[in-house]
């Protein structure tokens, strides 16, 4: 071992809290580069490989009903590659040792042979034999939920009649990976799942022979997706086609790609700040170590070692720094990445999800710390390169002081002597003062950043299912009813209040642009569904007599105003379009909500007043007699309960932001430790002369101490209004992150966050401060008073 490198050594040992310090917030960004990339491509590569491997389609569209002779129209259209023409129904369930009815989605699949299209993944078991009318295959989560296994039964209710199936198989779809219920904002695998069944089967019981109303195409790469569904549109225009669709409309798909979206943004925001820090850090620490080792940098070029050598020397000493950073981060984040992993295997069925632990993603993490370090290292190595060994042979020049606050006497007498000195100190290193004020500030960001999550989620809870959505259930039809199947509703037992909605599938247009969303009628003087006026007390409105009440999110993505006509094409009448005024812009933070009066969308669709379905506030105690009555109806296709749904995405969303926050807490400390600890560690270097010499002239231990933690304590201070204002800006970046056309997160930010994210970083400064605190009472006063400064 050279000497360099023997000095390389005793500097780590001599160091090692500051070093360790320094290596953690680095491990941070190391550990965060490889969480978020490795998860991302964890989720890519396993759905493209899903897609691939099973034929996810690429185009989707839905419809009343068709001859399956059309197959050759379809297959005619250019750029396909499979199609698939099924019968796709919603059905209720029965399930055993479950009171309330459950729902599923009853999908065919060919009498023999595999789908051209979304073929199934057999996990256990065999697929349903046409031979065999109660046989069915059930998706693995729902099967989980209710311990199924092959040879399992259950009661369904099929086009009014209620039967018994037989689980054959246990599957997973490409079609159903996130696999979401009506009126859910969660998966609830309990209460939705999907199951296949024989198409002659299914057929005969839906009375559907030699018809389907599902289609689902698989395009070749190359193809002109837009075009197809154009041509799909066209074909199914007569039969009541709802409307083609690619995967970007598909809730499944949609899903994944925001889950994505969103990994790509922590990839990109949250790394930055910890290597940033880091490099802060490392340049801080280098260089004071090189003011202290003047000297001997001086005596090491005079007797023949060259800048270079020197300058190595203590970039190596920033590349230990550095390793010890990225192997810490690195195990960290391949622990926490599987964790993230099987966080994702609960909510995406995947036949299998394996964490990614490529190598070019550890090199690209260990180069980018390391690169980061060497960057904030550069400056102080320089200074190495071209300190002329004369120069660095002589004591450095005094530092040169000028007067402070010399303007009003009367100001100055308000502080102590030892108050000044602290003062004086910060202003003597303006930007190390203004660095480390900014590091501070960060942890403080991180976590506001953390906790608003609960403030905004609670808000998002009390005003989509206590102020909007204040239905105990909503049941939905197989088809449209007349008005009277409200009064069937009402008359149910345990109903108290019943509030009929018709839903029309549209496509929304302005100018060139356009969306594909329901128009939901609402009674005057709604009750259980109201809508939200835009104002920031959201208070209920009643729907104009004509109109258009757009949310917040259609309005903008139309770049539509009160006044403007927006053209209506009504998908289920023939395409037919007509412009109607828009009159109102409302709140809503789930889907794309469009809302018109009820005789306004009767007169608008036409055929007379139709409901599509009611909602229902419920007696608790006669729960149990509606849940009966309910599986006895036969008009019911689905049924979303909102007392369960709240309790469920509470208890999904709770756990995750809980888990978020643990890590961000985690991240948040490190980055306040490591930076107070580091910035008292060097003003106690600097000082330590100045130090023993107040305690020599008779200041006590706590009056000398009180000049290094005024100096801490006036940058904690500061740092925590630039904290909350950054900490305000990422959340509100988040917010926007989150935002989509499934849901969008409200921008609420309580003052109980602001304080609470300052308390912790309040907390870890005291703690870092009285460690080195510990430090200035152990001073050896004669060694440090004869150490040249």
């Amino acid at each position: 071992m050279s000497v360099l490198d023997r000095k390389l050594l005793r500097d780590i040992l001599r160091m090692w809290a500051q070093v360790l310090a320094i290596s953690l917030v680095m491990a941070c960004g190391v550990a965060t580069i490889v969480i978020a990339v490795g998860a991302y491509r964890s989720l890519e590569q396993t759905r493209t490989a899903f897609y691939d491997r099973y034929r996810f389609a690429t185009v989707f569209s839905g419809l009343t009903r068709a001859p399956l002779h059309l197959r050759e129209r379809i297959t005619s259209i250019a750029g396909g590659s499979g199609l698939e023409l099924r019968i796709v129904k919603p059905v209720l369930l029965d399930m055993p040792g479950m009171a309330e009815p459950a729902t599923a989605i009853a999908v065919s699949i060919p009498d023999r042979g595999e789908p051209a299209v979304n073929r199934l993944y057999l996990r256990i078991g065999r697929l349903p034999e046409s031979g065999r009318p109660g046989e069915v295959a059930v998706t693995e989560r729902f099967a989980t939920a209710h311990r199924m296994a092959p040879g399992s039964t259950f009661h369904a209710i099929l086009n009014g009649r209620k039967r018994t199936l037989s689980v054959t198989g246990i599957v997973l779809t490409p079609e159903y990976i996130y696999a979401l219920g009506p009126g859910d904002m969660v998966p609830d695998p309990r209460r939705f799942g999907v199951f296949f069944m024989p198409r002659a089967v299914l057929a005969g019981i839906f009375d559907m022979d030699g018809a389907f109303n599902d289609v689902a195409i698989r395009t070749q790469r190359s193809a002109d997706i837009q075009a197809i569904e154009d041509a799909v549109d066209r074909i199914l225009k007569p039969f009541g086609g709802t409307g083609a669709h690619g995967r970007a409309d598909q809730i499944s798909h949609a899903f994944l790609d925001n889950e994505l979206i969103q990994l790509r943004a922590m990839a990109a925001v949250i790394p930055p700040v910890f290597l940033f820090v880091s490099a802060f850090l490392v340049n801080m620490i280098l260089s004071r170590l090189i003011v202290l080792e003047r000297e001997q940098i001086g005596l090491m070029k005079a007797v023949g070692y060259g800048s270079g050598a020197i300058g190595w020397h203590y970039a190596k000493l920033t590349l230990v720094i550095a390793l010890i950073g990225i192997s810490i981060g690195a195990g960290a984040g391949n622990w926490l990445g599987h964790g993230l992993t099987t966080l994702y295997a609960r909510f995406f069925s995947f036949p299998f999800l394996i964490f990614q632990q490529s190598l070019d993603l550890y090199a690209i993490a260990a180069a980018t710390s390391a690169l980061a370090a060497l960057l904030g290292a550069a400056r102080a190595i320089w200074s190495v390169v071209t300190l002329p060994p004369a120069v660095a042979m002589q004591p450095p020049a005094p530092a040169r002081y000028r007067a402070f606050l010399t303007g009003d006497g009367r100001l100055l007498s308000a502080f102590s002597q030892l108050t000044i000195m602290a003062f004086r100190h910060l202003v003597r290193w303006p930007v190390r003062s203004l660095l480390t004020t900014l590091g501070t500030s960060l942890a403080v960001a991180l976590l506001v950043t953390a906790l608003f999550s609960f403030d905004s989620i609670a808000f998002m809870v009390d005003t989509v299912f206590f102020r909007a959505e204040r239905q105990d259930a909503t049941l939905s039809f197989g088809v449209e009813q007349p008005p009277r199947a409200l009064q069937s509703v009402a008359a149910m037992p345990g109903v108290l209040r019943a509030e009929p909605f018709r839903a029309t599938a549209v496509i929304l247009h302005h100018g060139y642009r356009e969306r594909r969303l329901v128009i939901s009628s609402v009674p005057q003087r709604a009750d259980l569904a109201r809508v939200l006026d835009l104002d920031l007390d959201l208070d209920p409105i009643d729907p104009p007599s004509a109109g258009l009440m757009l949310s917040e999110r259609v309005a903008s993505l139309l770049h539509l105003r009160i006044g403007d006509l927006a053209e209506v094409e009504l998908i289920e009448k023939a395409h037919q379009m007509v412009r109607v005024p828009v009159t109102s812009i409302v709140q809503s933070y789930v889907g794309l909500a469009v809302y018109m009066r009820a005789e306004a969308l009767d007169r608008l669709v036409g055929g007379g007043p139709r409901i599509s379905g009611v909602r229902v506030s419920i007696d608790p105690a006669r729960l149990g007699d509606l849940y009966t009555a309910i599986k006895q109806m036969p008009a019911v296709a689905s049924i979303a309960l909102q007392g369960v749904s709240r309790q469920r995405f509470r208890e999904t969303i709770g756990e995750n932001i809980t888990i978020m926050t643990s890590v961000y807490t985690a991240l948040a400390v490190i980055i306040a430790f490591g930076v107070v600890y580091n910035s008292a560690r060097i003003q106690l270097s600097e000082r330590a002369r100045e130090l023993a010499g107040l305690r020599v002239l008779g200041f006590t231990r706590s009056e000398v101490s009180s000049v290094l933690l005024i100096e801490l304590t006036t940058i904690v201070a500061l740092a925590q209004p630039l904290g909350w204002i950054l900490g305000y800006l990422f959340s509100w970046s988040v917010v926007r992150g989150f935002e989509s056309d499934l849901f969008r997160i409200p921008f609420v930010v309580n003052r109980s966050t602001f304080a609470l994210a300052s308390l912790v970083v309040l907390a870890v400064a005291t703690i870092s401060a009285l460690i080195v605190r510990r430090r200035i009472d152990s001073l050896d006063l004669v060694r440090v008073l004869k150490t040249r400064d």
